[in-house]
């Protein structure tokens, strides 16, 4: 067989499984609890999560294990929805968003929330002017795939991450298909928050972090 679909998922890397070994066989314990082992669990995570953070330029704080994509995009944008409603109920993203993203709109959609969807052109690219044209005085949210997942199209995060903050606007991007592929600098492109996917690079599935 030639698998051709590394874009959907990937297989584990064998230094992967044997790091993650002992923790099926002998490390099992639950981090918060109170024995031994449990110790070691705990810290080991908080490494993970200082590699994962130094990586993208976040702080250890900032990072959050989810189950997969789906949840992680989900969390996000109904996370600032429901914390920001009182400021306003307006969010912005892509036409050709993944459908974790463009369900979840629809689901705000029926809350009362309004969400702008903005056209790209025909390579796949945002359209800025239309962008800067959708934003509203009570905008709370952009969100905006780093890199898709069928056309491969990179959208020029860096400037909508500024475009975001000069509007006083949080900004999530889906970089599922873009971490670890693409360096990404959370701090340099102004991004709030992200939803990455580990099973995307050669490790196990149902590692997702958000930030």
């Amino acid at each position: 067989m030639i698998y051709l679909d590394n874009a959907a998922t990937t297989k584990v890397k064998n230094e992967v499984y044997e790091a993650m070994k002992p923790y099926f066989e002998e490390l099992y314990g639950n981090p918060s609890s109170i024995y031994s082992f449990s110790g070691k669990v705990k810290n080991d995570i908080n490494n993970a999560r200082k590699k994962i953070a130094d990586f993208i330029g976040a702080g250890n704080n900032e990072i959050y294990f989810t189950s997969g994509g789906s949840e992680s995009n989900n969390w996000a944008l109904r996370a600032v929805a429901f914390a920001y409603r009182n400021k306003g109920k307006h969010i912005i993203t892509l036409k050709i968003e993944h459908h974790a993203v463009l369900h979840t709109c629809e689901y705000l959609e029926k809350l009362g929330f309004e969400i702008s969807y903005i056209n790209v052109d025909k390579t796949g690219v945002i359209n800025i002017d239309e962008l800067k044209e959708a934003i509203r005085p009570d905008t709370i949210l952009i969100s905006v795939m780093f890199a898709n997942n069928e056309i491969e199209t990179i959208q020029p995060v860096k400037e909508i991450g500024e475009i975001a903050k000069s509007n006083g606007i949080l900004f999530h991007t889906d970089a599922v298909q873009a971490y670890g592929h693409i360096p990404i600098n959370t701090q340099e492109y102004n991004i709030d928050m992200l939803s990455a996917s580990a099973h995307k690079i050669n490790g196990s599935k149902g590692m997702v972090l958000c930030i």
